[in-house]
């Protein structure tokens, strides 16, 4: 796969620096990195973003991630390696990621959940990090963006 663009943070700076500055929001609002990491992974997985997926699958690693919490997060119901938090976290991102699969958006259900286990702060700090990797991944799947690029120094 070949990228179609390759300097795309110069054509693109404030709004690549806006990503990178929402970004560092998410990352400091007392979510946990693992958390997050998990969210990254699972809409990357849902939205076909290879470059996202393999970023973010490193990331976590380099984080204490496990192998078996990594190979399992596309199957993460049928798994035992996730806390009723992560859960949680896992079904808010595929309801947002998967937004126009429920006739309601996402449902009460999945929210309420999500607000079970999150206080409101800790909520707006997912929603925040789900729509940023939906962002992420919705700019580098446009741009074919190539998986491991980022760790060549080629990142969008």
């Amino acid at each position: 796969m070949q990228a179609r663009m390759n300097n795309f943070a110069n054509f693109a700076a404030e709004g690549y620096r806006a990503m990178l500055d929402l970004g560092a929001y998410v990352a400091s609002g007392g979510v946990p990195k693992t958390t997050l990491e998990l969210v990254k992974i699972r809409a990357s997985q849902i939205n076909g973003c290879g470059f996202c997926l393999d970023m973010h699958a490193h990331d976590a690693k380099k984080a204490g991630e496990t192998d078996e919490r990594l190979f399992a997060v596309a199957a993460w119901r049928e798994a035992p390696y996730f806390t009723p938090e992560e859960r949680a976290a896992l079904a808010l991102t595929e309801a947002a990621t998967r937004i126009a699969d429920s006739e309601h958006g996402v449902p009460d259900e999945v929210w309420d959940e999500a607000a079970d286990h999150y206080d409101e702060q800790s909520l707006a700090v997912l929603v925040m990090a789900i729509a940023h990797i939906n962002a992420w991944n919705r700019i580098n799947v446009t741009l074919r963006s190539v998986a491991g690029s980022h760790r060549r120094g080629a990142a969008v």
